[in-house]
């Protein structure tokens, strides 16, 4: 049944967010259930290939305590699947050194903190839509971005990683909005697909 195929997806993901392993073990465990998971966003017909996903080498740089600054206002985005538009409210601005980006917070049951960016990288190295540091809904937790006391995130863009649409057409997914849309480049966390 996909649904459970799904939420024991949604599960595990959660748990390997959460565990204690370091960069290069997420790495491993998340190829592995990338690989053989029925709800793998790999298409079927390139699972018996796939040797894992493409990363840029750790970067220090790339892990950042920033200030976040409150913001309002909502916007809406239209997935193109069957989500449908997905509403969202300005949660903050984190002022990275690359440029500000605003988090967002989902707007429905449950709701949770979203963090949709692109970068330089974007087309040449990563995906051309954007990567995501954090999407609780999905149950991407304490790795991409960690509150902090005093109104301030840790920002580690070694855990950014890709939506599910850059794998296979099947899905459909939120991408980063004009306004997390930054020049600069942030070479770590995953690389393009194909």
């Amino acid at each position: 049944m996909d649904e459970l195929e799904l939420a024991d997806w949604r599960e595990q993901v959660t748990r390997l967010y959460l565990s204690d392993l370091d960069l290069a073990g997420f790495r491993a465990a998340r190829d592995a259930l990338f690989a053989g998971h029925p709800q793998s966003p790999i298409p079927l017909a390139d699972r018996p290939r796939f040797t894992g996903l493409r990363y840029f080498p750790p970067n220090t740089a790339a892990v950042v305590d920033v200030p976040v600054r409150p913001a309002t206002g909502t916007i809406s985005i239209d997935t193109g699947g069957p989500d449908g538009v997905v509403h969202y409210r300005r949660t903050g601005i984190a002022e990275t050194p690359w440029g500000p980006l605003t988090l967002w917070w989902i707007e429905a049951y449950g709701g949770g903190l979203f963090l949709p960016f692109r970068d330089g990288t974007a087309t040449q190295e990563t995906y051309g839509g954007g990567r995501y540091l954090t999407d609780t809904v999905k149950g991407t937790y304490g790795r991409g971005v960690t509150v902090l006391p005093g109104g301030r995130l840790r920002l580690d863009f070694n855990y950014a990683y890709n939506a599910s649409c850059a794998y296979d057409d099947r899905w459909a997914c939120p991408l980063a909005p004009e306004e997390n849309r930054i020049t600069a480049p942030i070479r770590a966390g995953e690389r393009t697909y194909h």
